[in-house]
């Protein structure tokens, strides 16, 4: 499975974007999901996770009740709803799967995840 992530952009603060992350290979259903963003300077820092069967959430504090993770099996595709965006959300965001049987579905640390996307980047600014 490979993934790709698009949607990012420039948006103003308090604005809206959709991240998504589109998987090639057949067995998408078999992955947690994952978004992660890493600043310049910064570490790759968690975001937000999804059980493979859509099943549960897991947010970031800084993420929770402004994003919202998703997952169409059917379209074999992750997306990450962010609303009332903030300068600090800028960064580049990375979607990232990890096999339900390699452990928790809700891991905040990159490594645990097997698959990685090329990364989008969000600019929050007026």
């Amino acid at each position: 499975v490979q993934l790709q992530a698009c949607g990012g952009g420039l948006v103003q603060p308090g604005g809206s974007l959709m991240l998504s992350c589109a998987a090639s290979g057949r067995t998408f259903e078999n992955y947690n999901m994952g978004w992660f963003r890493q600043a310049p300077g910064k570490e790759r820092e968690f975001v937000a996770a999804m059980h493979w069967a859509g099943r549960n959430k897991y947010y970031s504090d800084s993420a929770k009740g402004r994003f919202t993770i998703s997952r169409d099996n059917a379209k074999v595709t992750v997306y990450l709803q962010m609303n009332s965006l903030k300068p600090e959300d800028t960064a580049v965001y990375y979607c990232a799967g990890r096999l339900y049987y390699s452990g928790s579905w809700n891991s905040k640390n990159p490594n645990d995840y097997d698959l990685w996307g090329q990364g989008t980047q969000v600019t929050v600014s007026s």
